[in-house]
């Protein structure tokens, strides 16, 4: 493959992503669409090369000295991709020796640098996490995320779907703590598999997998996905109801929640009702007050914890989106709070990595209802048979978990009788081992 046409397009891409306009697949796949003559290879190449920059954009432009598209690039595919100094000269017979070089050999960054996260950012999470530990959380964050599937297991199974995918050359493995998940070895396109044409397969991060088995909704419940987005929580919640009870996936943009019709209608399930709201306090949410037997609240965040597949999010937020954010999750919580019916169940959810988005919610939701009482999420997982450690709140990471980062707490609505509700344990050392999508 000619380097040189490849590079020429990524500068010219990378030029428009560095605006921070737009969220970055956006950006891509509408550079991609105008650009229509580009082969596989290269679109691969540069796809590849424009997410290097947005993932380690801070050392690589202190490796080079510069943020110019095309020296980031060459950073890039010195220092990320393995490209050798040698072979870019030859293929580009331009100044790529000398800034090759100059990446190949810059190191002594300071510690934000390291972790090509922006000052405030590191910052905050080294006082909450500890240097070492931020690091760790930090650079696993810079690697590229593994394509993780959900088997329907309402349609098939697991070791089913495994030896479909096998007998089209796709390799499949349980994942570690899902019972529905796997991981694909490389990148195939299984949007056109058979098994995802016909709903028995979704493309679903394990972690997020997990939230749907902390709610736990059972056969003929009723069951708000209070913040569904695009429904894929939602279906696996559908999943696990076996397509009985009444699901209402819940959000304030119809534009994502008409995504969901057509993925409902593949995984063959009539049991979700999409609900678009005006706000978190829609007329709607009161008619339902205190019928709804469990609720999912996977609240809008910074995403921070999805950094593997958006990496751009680091740069197009800064630390007055999370104070912005906290009050609509708190205001969120406490409007979905309202579905809940006695002894019903709350789960709230995050995939961000900060406690003012985390733990700060769950614990002022906590001490301003005094009506919900705390429950372990290991000990929900647990009734799953899921063993994860945990303790009370489930936080996720990819340098423990291999799966994006996620937070969640989950609470039980008291009874009116004042009957004692199980108390939640002291939580335990992590394990090492409003539109959401």
């Amino acid at each position: 493959m000619n380097l040189a046409p490849a590079l020429r397009h990524a500068e010219q891409l990378l030029r428009e992503l560095l605006q921070f306009s737009s969220p970055a697949d956006q950006v891509v796949s509408r550079y991609f669409r105008a650009n229509h003559q580009l082969g596989q290879q290269d679109r691969a190449l540069v796809a590849e090369a424009v997410y290097a920059v947005l993932r380690r954009k801070r050392s690589l432009e202190a490796s080079v000295g510069s943020p110019a598209p095309r020296a980031l690039l060459i950073a890039a595919l010195v220092r990320v991709l393995g490209y050798s100094v040698r072979s870019l000269e030859e293929t580009l017979r331009d100044k790529s020796k000398e800034l090759g070089a100059r990446a190949r050999a810059a190191s002594d960054f300071s510690p934000a640098v390291q972790a090509d996260l922006p000052d405030w950012l590191w910052e905050a999470l080294s006082a909450q996490e500890g240097e070492e530990q931020a690091m760790r959380i930090a650079q696993s964050l810079l690697s590229p995320a593994p394509l993780d599937l959900r088997v329907n297991l309402a349609r098939t199974s697991r070791d089913a779907a495994i030896a479909a995918l096998a007998a089209s050359g796709i390799e499949a493995r349980p994942t570690p703590y899902s019972p529905a998940g796997l991981r694909i070895a490389g990148k195939p396109a299984v949007n056109r598999h058979e098994l995802f044409k016909t709903g028995q397969i979704e493309v679903q991060d394990e972690g997020s997998q997990l939230l749907a088995y902390l709610v736990a909704p059972r056969r003929g419940e009723m069951v708000a996905d209070f913040c569904a987005g695009a429904g894929g929580k939602t279906l696996a919640m559908a999943m696990l109801m076996r397509g009985t009870g009444r699901l209402y996936a819940m959000d304030v943009s119809a534009r994502r929640l008409a995504a969901l019709g057509p993925r409902a209608a593949r995984a063959q399930v009539s049991n979700i009702h999409p609900m678009g709201l005006d706000s978190e306090n829609d007329v709607r949410i009161k008619r339902l007050a205190g019928k709804v037997d469990r609720v999912l609240v996977d609240a809008p965040c910074t995403g921070f914890g999805t950094l593997r597949r958006n990496p751009d999010l680091k740069w197009r937020q800064g630390p007055q989106a999370v104070g912005e954010l906290a009050a609509k999750q708190a205001r969120i919580l406490a409007s979905a709070a309202r579905l809940v019916k006695p002894g019903g169940r709350l789960v709230y959810a995050t995939c961000s990595i900060l406690r003012e988005e985390n733990e700060a919610i769950a614990e002022g939701f906590a001490a301003a209802h005094p009506e919900f009482a705390p429950l372990s999420c290991q000990a929900l997982l647990a009734d799953q048979q899921i063993e994860l450690e945990c303790g009370q709140y489930l936080h996720l990471r990819p340098h423990e978990h291999a799966c994006d980062a996620f937070f969640a707490a989950a609470f039980q609505r008291r009874k009116p009788d004042g009957a004692e509700m199980p108390a939640a344990p002291t939580p335990g050392r992590r394990s090492r081992r409003m539109s959401k999508a």
